[in-house]
């Protein structure tokens, strides 16, 4: 039997991605109190799991592993994103290729321990036993299930990139939840999202839903995709050619239009949690001043700011050379830039983006 363990407290860090979040992820899970959720949302894209229909023990368990076939396709075809982790160990059970790789296993659970199957199949007999109840007290159990299992952490803080337009569904799901906005320099962050697949993808299948006049990559139908230019619906299938997603031209401006349409959103979204319950964290800040910032999101996260657990935070921050990344681009290129990260840089209440 599994000694019950309670988390005590339940914060969502939320942002546009590409803002050294991964890196923040690293850190938290180097604290013994807490229990980091790595990607838990984005390993999970519009998924029942977090909607309001009450899941039994067995469908919750579905949720949570089934594969995720973007993911998926993306392995089979090269292009895995660097925060994929469970494709990286060939010995590991599952595969892209085969089996699909388990929702969960992908970025979840190799971020908590070297032994993700173990630790899945210890999960299971559990999870399918529960009775039938609403998403949010399964996610509750669940979280204090792998608090159990991984050491008996006390806070839980999950963490995901491409995350601010998730912020109402999770505060109708959690409405006690604390959140932290992390956020980065516009055009430096715009930068970065244009140079990863993952936002290349995204700007791409925006692209698709805009040809299809649908909301949700979940609304396409056959009949969506065989309209589309081949170009793009070639990316829609079992495996891709990697260079329609590495090699096409999208300019960086785009993504400075997509970080400024989010960060509006977020910020707007934001606006209604209750003032206690949320914080505001930059990459430039934790630069800056590494130790007094993870101390604050400890203490918000309802953890004590350990003295070593500072120093290891520090030191894993130390010498990211990202800061000003922008400002490598040609003169006109950056001026663009800089006006289409303009609105996002408004709503952050900065009279324009950082970088210069």
């Amino acid at each position: 039997m599994t000694q019950r363990t309670r988390i005590k407290t339940l914060t969502f860090v939320v942002g546009t991605g590409r803002s050294g979040s991964t890196a923040l992820s690293r850190i938290l899970r180097l604290h013994p109190d807490i229990l980091s959720l790595n990607e838990l949302c984005a390993s999970l894209p519009e998924t029942p799991a977090f909607g309001e229909r009450p899941l039994s023990g067995p469908e919750f368990w579905h949720m949570l592993t089934a594969p995720t076939t973007v993911f998926d396709t993306m392995i089979r075809s090269g292009v895995p994103l660097p925060e994929f982790l469970y494709n990286r160990h060939p010995e590991w059970r599952y595969s892209a290729e085969t089996t699909g790789i388990p929702a969960i296993c992908l970025m979840v659970l190799p971020h908590l321990t070297d032994q993700p199957d173990a630790l899945l199949d210890s999960l299971e007999p559990e999870v399918r036993g529960w009775p039938r109840r609403p998403p949010a007290e399964q996610w509750t159990a669940f979280f204090d299930l792998l608090a159990a299992r991984t050491g008996g952490r006390e806070a839980a803080v999950e963490r995901s990139g491409y995350s601010l337009g998730l912020v109402p569904r999770l505060r109708r799901l959690f409405p006690e939840a604390r959140f932290v906005h992390l956020f980065r320099d516009g055009p430096d962050c715009a930068l970065s999202m244009s140079r990863h697949n993952g936002y290349r993808m995204i700007a791409l299948l925006r692209q698709m839903l805009r040809l299809s006049g649908v909301d949700t990559a979940a609304e396409l139908t056959e009949s969506h995709i065989e309209r589309l230019p081949e170009d793009l619906s070639a990316l829609l299938g079992e495996r891709f050619d990697p260079a329609l997603l590495t090699e096409r031209e999208l300019p960086v401006a785009d993504f400075g239009a997509l970080w400024s349409e989010l960060i509006v959103e977020g910020v707007d979204h934001l606006s209604a949690v209750p003032r206690e319950r949320r914080m505001d964290l930059s990459y430039e800040g934790l630069l800056d001043a590494p130790r007094q910032e993870l101390a604050r999101l400890a203490e918000f996260a309802g953890v004590q700011p350990l003295a070593e657990w500072l120093a290891e935070g520090a030191e894993l921050l130390d010498g990211d050379g990202r800061r000003g990344s922008a400002l490598s681009l040609p003169p006109a290129e950056l001026a663009e830039l800089r006006k289409q990260c303009a609105p996002g840089a408004r709503a952050l209440g900065r009279t324009e983006p950082l970088a210069r």
